[in-house]
């Protein structure tokens, strides 16, 4: 993975964590590469 990859993964990351109140961010790895990103967010009522 390039580092130019890996700042935008870790941008991304961080902008989710950021705008996320409750709920998940889970990364999928497979052989040392993020593919994939998934956000759950929950709604608080």
């Amino acid at each position: 993975m390039s580092d130019n990859n890996k700042e935008k993964y870790l941008e991304l990351i961080s902008k989710y964590v950021k705008e996320l109140k409750y709920g998940n961010i889970v990364l999928v790895i497979q052989d040392g590469k993020v593919i994939q990103i998934d956000k759950t967010e929950k709604i608080r009522l």
